[in-house]
């Protein structure tokens, strides 16, 4: 050691101390900010629909394997449950325009955003933004941003590459939009 005999337990006790606390502090900002990124990845996939698209993916499958083994008597069944269900359908909007609810047709065609990027869009539009062609580049850099907060190093590298990808556009950028 360089300090040999200079090196006194008070010293050493010090030192085993400072490294104590740091290596605690190391631990508690781990765990602490594990639980955050856990519930920022899990929004993030709910609010992108994520986890719902592998659901539906496994569930088509699973009915797929399903009616394959039933053969004609399914296909048969199933017609019928078509022609039931549109004719109770057409019963039930008889029945609405009977009772005096109006019906607009507006309402029938207007989509709900259910996914992150849809809703930006939307609130863009809504305030005015929707000419901002630039907000394009942050939402499509933003998945990759979001995903990889866990990981600093990627994160950096991530926020570079969107900050490189709107220096090369060629518009005017308003970032009080």
């Amino acid at each position: 050691m360089e300090m040999g005999a200079r090196f006194t337990n008070k010293a050493k006790l010090g030192f085993v101390a400072l490294l104590n606390y740091v290596g605690g502090a190391y631990i508690y900002i781990r765990r602490e900010y594990a639980v955050r990124i856990r519930i920022i990845n899990k929004s993030w996939r709910t609010a992108n629909n994520k986890a719902a698209d592998f659901m539906d993916t496994e569930a088509e499958g699973e009915e797929g394997e399903a009616k394959e083994g039933e053969g004609d008597e399914a296909k048969e069944e199933g017609a019928q449950e078509k022609q039931q269900g549109g004719a109770a359908k057409a019963s039930n909007t008889e029945t609405a325009r009977a009772s005096g609810e109006a019906q607009n047709k507006n309402n029938m065609n207007m989509k709900v955003p259910t996914t992150f990027n849809e809703m930006f869009m939307f609130n863009g539009a809504v305030m005015g933004f929707g000419q901002s062609t630039w907000m394009n580049i942050i939402l499509d850099q933003f998945d990759n941003i979001v995903m990889n907060v866990a990981n600093s190093y990627r994160l950096q590298e991530e926020c570079d590459v969107c900050s490189l990808v709107m220096a090369k556009y060629r518009g005017t950028i308003n970032l009080g939009e």
